[in-house]
């Protein structure tokens, strides 16, 4: 059944009425009235205008029909910082943090960091906001995504060089002490790209439209060419690809190859030292 919230109806009694699962309606009730969450609760005899009732059956319907809540209200909160979200670029998610925190343990002092398919710029915007002495340099293939990553930087007042570039393209020559990615690694055909917020997002940040793994051997294979010798390469990938990535790792000849566990337990991020 479409949802529709009648003009007069009060905050109290839409509250009481979820609608919708109750954390994703608070945020978009919040967001389409211009309120905080406390709000919510000191006005809940707040009655709606016709306009306020249409803008959040608005919100609302498109909710119900699977549109995810970071597209909806433009932004996702990501290591602590605000980063806009558009349909340009992958909605940051909690799972990706870990891999923030296992490059600042490896960043060495005024270090050379490079962030391959930076998207919104989460990745490379949390670590020049947490290592201001770091130099950071991002790169992407979508020049739409680069404008949103450049914002985002902006907003949080993080010192990075983007540059349009399919893969290592752009910075031929240079070397870095530290290569992330978070990588399109669903396989073509996965299932999981028909369902929830996957359905919105962008296909070309999410699959590599092949066996899920030709994106990561790129990385493994091309990394050492732009780090110095025993730099960290770390990638994100998906819940079943460690041990596979972990293969080609030291098939390469990279050290102290491991796989790091999300919050969830699973193995989402792996990585080793770039051969000297």
């Amino acid at each position: 059944m479409t949802i529709v919230v009648a003009p007069g109806t009060t905050l109290g009694a839409l509250q009481r009425q979820p609608l919708l699962d109750p954390v994703d309606q608070r945020i978009l009730v919040c967001h389409a009235l211009g309120v905080t969450r406390t709000a919510l609760i000191t006005q809940s005899e707040r009655v709606l205008s016709e306009e306020e009732a249409l803008r959040i059956t608005q919100l609302l319907q498109r909710r119900e029909h699977g549109e995810p809540v970071a597209y909806l209200v433009g932004s996702r909160e990501f290591f602590g910082l605000p980063f806009e979200t558009t349909p340009a670029v992958l909605i940051p998610r909690p799972d990706t943090e870990l891999l923030v925190e296992l490059a600042l343990e490896r960043l060495p002092p005024t270090g050379r960091v490079l962030d391959l398919g930076t998207g919104s710029g989460a990745i490379a915007v949390a670590i020049a906001h947490t290592r201001p002495d770091a130099d950071v340099s991002a790169l992407d293939v979508s020049t739409e995504a680069l404008a949103v990553a450049q914002r985002n930087a902006q907003r949080n007042g993080a010192r990075v060089r983007f540059l349009h570039s399919d893969w290592f393209a752009a910075v031929a020559g240079e070397k870095f002490d530290l290569i992330v990615s978070n990588p399109p690694y669903i396989a073509s055909g996965d299932r999981h790209l028909d369902e929830g917020d996957l359905r919105f997002e962008p296909s070309g940040a999410l699959t590599d439209f092949a066996d899920g793994l030709s994106a990561l051997r790129q990385l493994v294979q091309d990394a050492p060419r732009h780090a110095h010798p025993g730099a960290w390469l770390l990638m994100e990938h998906g819940y079943d690809q460690a041990e596979a990535v972990r293969g080609l790792l030291s098939s390469a000849g990279y050290t102290e190859v491991a796989s790091w566990q999300d919050l969830a337990g699973i193995q989402r991020v792996s990585g080793g030292r770039v051969p000297g």
